[in-house]
Order: structure tokens, then C-alpha cells, then sequence
């Protein structure tokens, strides 16, 4: 156990949660850090504040509302449909500057509270092609975290090499398989648990999950 303080960015989906739970086996303080900005599928803040109360995490919601008057997208508005990209282009769900923005003010909460370790869960290994996920974006912005705020900062992302089904096999070494499979939000349309079955974020969370069970089956 580090006996220092770690702040995860924190939305209440699937990688954020199997992130806190990450953080609290390693470090003595986890704080949680939701950010409102509009988002299509907001139910989400309601389920953050829940499974921070439920595992005794400290949590704060931070309002980020201008980012979703600067970028208007499927992500933060209702009637644009969701479309998953085609050759190569990134998905119109993507908000530009989002992570740069959120890693940047959960650094600043962190500062505050003698913090020094930012736990998000982004990764490059089974993802939309965002390019604000990828590790030399987190990498460089933590130099210029480091330098702006004259802080030793260190990102972590610990989902950063895996893909979903590796994913789903780190929350079941956890212990929290189950609990994450329940009670977490990744679904666009704002369905718990299993969500929509329909939109893409739900199509690559069943993948991998249908994927790491199959491999589990197979090792009994």
C-alpha cells in the first residue's frame, strides 16, 4: 500500500470504476473526480455518486459545462446520432480536448489535497481511436503538468495495454467482476448494467466480456 494520496477520473463506466478499484488497493487516499460537461448519457454523474458513496470515496462532481458549448458532438448532444467512424476517421462521440482538460483540473484538485498521482482509465490497445487516449498524449501531458504546476506529478493509466477482455480479467482479479458488470454505466443511451446491447460503446463492453468469459471457461 503507498502511503500517498492518488485522484481517479472518475464517470462511473467500466474503466474508470476497475481504475478505482485499482487505486484503492495501492494507495492510503483515493479521491474521485466526476466532470459535468452536458454529456449525452449524464445519468452517468448520478451513477459516479453512488459507487463513491458505496466504497467510502471521497468524490466531487467539477462543473465543465463550457466544453460542451465549444464542442458540439454525439457525446454532448441528444440529436446527433452516434456513428462509430469508417476508414479511420474518429468517431463523432469524440470531445476535442476533454482529457486534456480533465487530467489537467483533477492535477489542480490534486495539488490541493497533496495528490500527486492521476488514475484514469484510458487505452490505445482496444479503443474508439480517440486521439486523447493514446500513451504519448498522457506521457507529454504529464511533462507539462510537472512544469506548469511545479509538481511531481504521475499519470497512470493502468488499462492503458489492455483490451476489454483483459480489462473484464483485471476487475475479476480484483474481486469486482460482478459488482462491475451491475452496477456500471458505459452505455450511450444512459442503461446501466448491460445497457443498450446496441450502441458501440455496449458492442465492444460485450465483446470483451463474452471474450474473457469464454477464456476463463476454457482454463476450469
Amino acid at each position: 500500500m503507498n502511503k500517498e494520496s492518488a485522484v481517479v477520473v472518475f464517470s462511473g463506466g467500466q474503466d474508470s470504476t476497475t481504475c478505482l478499484f485499482w487505486a484503492l488497493e495501492r494507495f492510503e487516499k483515493v479521491y474521485a473526480v466526476t466532470f459535468a460537461y452536458g454529456q449525452r448519457h449524464d445519468d452517468e454523474i448520478e451513477v459516479a455518486k453512488e459507487i463513491a458513496a458505496d466504497v467510502g470515496v471521497e468524490h466531487e462532481v467539477l462543473d465543465m459545462d463550457l466544453l460542451n458549448q465549444l464542442a458540439p458532438n454525439a457525446l454532448t448532444r441528444g440529436d446527433i446520432e452516434v456513428n462509430e467512424g469508417e476508414d479511420g476517421e474518429v468517431p463523432n462521440t469524440f470531445v476535442p480536448g476533454r482529457n486534456l482538460l480533465f487530467f489537467s483540473f483533477a492535477a489542480i484538485f490534486g495539488e490541493q489535497r497533496g495528490a500527486k498521482h492521476i488514475v484514469t482509465g484510458v487505452c490505445e490497445t482496444d479503443y474508439s481511436g480517440y486521439p486523447d487516449c493514446r500513451d504519448g498524449f498522457v506521457k507529454s501531458l504529464n511533462v507539462t503538468l510537472n512544469l506548469a504546476i511545479d509538481e511531481t506529478f504521475v499519470l497512470h493509466t493502468p488499462l492503458m495495454w489492455l483490451d476489454k477482455a483483459e480489462t473484464w480479467k483485471l476487475a475479476d482479479d480484483l474481486g469486482r467482476l460482478n459488482y462491475i458488470r451491475e452496477y456500471t454505466l458505459t452505455c450511450y443511451h444512459g442503461i446501466r448494467g448491460n445497457g443498450c446491447g446496441e450502441c458501440p460503446a455496449c458492442k465492444l463492453r460485450r465483446r470483451g466480456l463474452e471474450t474473457y468469459l469464454n477464456s476463463k471457461d476454457r482454463d476450469v
